[in-house]
């Protein structure tokens, strides 16, 4: 923590110092567990499947979810409020992106439960375990898996004479090589771009390990070679011209299921977008990812996304909030069978992946195994330190790419993104 200043801890330190003054009487009684979480069809589905099942043997607790809030109004009032002492009408449990953990967990320390103390959090994939982890305390409930595959038209591919076996274990060089074949073959680029993100950069560089920071919370961008090697991919496949640039989720997804592009390589949750063409059933295939060449410690797989449950100290159903978390979110394999199909939830429960749902193979996927082989996956990410800063660099970084894309210097890159970053982090 001696990346946060002197000043910063202490007035955090005092503003939660009284979150967990509340009597074991009032837990004992309370019986309404109020949850915040913002994606109806998603994560608010998720979450009353769970009541459902939770009140079938449980109907003396009600758990009133509001989903109606945006992400970004429920990190403002979770920090305004703490930070002012102020828990009135916080929830018992929240649900909080996993790359932005560690801000919440190191500026308002004793805010949250320490989950690990009553639930294994051995039986969840690490690398979602690793973000709400701090001084050996586990803090989450893991949510949903962002485990990334490269979802791709297998009839483009095939008339370029590539098929599945042809991207399995293979590494980005050979992976550019393919989309210029497909190109020049079909016509289609291979992949689109959404100019306002970084997330190809992110799932590079997590692919082999690395993060932004060190372990005690510095910067690491100028000797970073998971980071460096993902830059110098991203230019390799910008100036080998097999990628269709936009603006905006719209036009990022559109590329794709308009097949206008071969594919996409993103988390697993963008499965249910894939299929919302139901005239391209049997077109699609899922692979791993490729991995970034040259690098040690380089894997075919990642994450992109995913978000996590937490429970409030100063939660008046505090007890409750822990047995409904307990009981099906760490204990139902039913439960997830459910969400996997009804909303798309891939499981970061690794004991829900031996269900029926888990094994089915898909039609739209050419019968390919897929959420099987996306557990496969899951379980071979390697685990990563976001710090609580990943924002802020994530900004530096998107600066340097329209450079890079066209040939720029990768090191100057990292010099530039070094110095932004350290200007907003201090």
């Amino acid at each position: 923590m001696n990346h946060l200043s002197k000043g910063w801890r202490l007035a955090f330190g005092a503003a939660v110092a009284g979150l967990t003054m509340i009597s074991a009487t009032a837990v004992m009684a309370a019986t309404t567990v109020n949850v915040w979480c913002w994606d109806t069809n998603f994560n608010g589905a998720a979450m009353r499947a769970a009541a459902e099942d939770y009140n079938k043997t449980h109907p003396d607790v009600t758990i009133a979810i509001n989903d109606s809030m945006a992400q970004q109004d429920i990190r403002d009032k979770l920090q305004t409020q703490l930070l002012a002492n102020n828990t009135d009408g916080l929830p018992d449990i929240v649900l909080i992106e996993d790359d932005v953990a560690q801000k919440y967990l190191q500026s308002f320390p004793g805010a949250f439960v320490p989950l690990g103390d009553s639930i294994d959090m051995s039986q969840f994939a690490q690398y979602k375990v690793a973000p709400a982890t701090l001084d050996g305390k586990s803090y989450s409930l893991p949510f949903d898996s962002g485990v990334t595959g490269f979802f791709y038209r297998t009839d483009y591919l095939a008339a370029a004479g590539y098929n599945d076996a042809d991207l399995q274990g293979i590494d980005w060089d050979k992976m550019i090589q393919i989309g210029k074949d497909v190109k020049a073959k079909t016509g289609h680029n291979l992949l689109s771009w959404d100019s306002t993100g970084d997330g190809i950069i992110r799932i590079m560089m997590q692919s082999a390990g690395k993060w932004y920071f060190n372990d005690d919370g510095s910067l690491n961008i100028l000797d970073n070679a998971p980071l460096k090697a993902a830059l110098e991919t991203y230019g390799k496949l910008m100036q080998a011209d097999i990628v269709k640039t936009v603006s905006g989720w719209t036009d990022y997804t559109g590329a794709f299921t308009s097949g206008d592009t071969t594919g996409t390589i993103d988390g697993v949750w963008m499965t249910g977008t894939v299929k919302s063409q139901p005239d391209q059933a049997g077109k699609w295939g899922v692979a791993p990812i490729p991995k970034l060449a040259g690098v040690d410690g380089a894997t075919n797989y990642s994450s992109e996304g995913g978000s996590s449950w937490y429970v409030l100290s100063s939660a008046p159903a505090k007890d409750a909030a822990i047995d409904f978390l307990k009981t099906i979110w760490a204990g139902d394999k039913d439960f997830y069978q459910k969400i996997l199909v009804g909303q798309g939830a891939f499981s970061a429960w690794m004991p829900a992946v031996d269900g029926d749902a888990y094994k089915s193979s898909d039609p739209f996927f050419g019968n390919q195994p897929v959420w099987k082989n996306f557990s496969d996956w899951q379980a071979k990410i390697p685990g990563i330190e976001y710090g609580i800063y990943t924002a802020e660099v994530d900004q530096a970084v998107l600066a340097q790419l329209p450079a890079i894309a066209k040939g720029g210097s990768v090191d100057d890159a990292l010099k530039a993104i070094n110095d932004q970053a350290q200007t907003q982090i201090q």
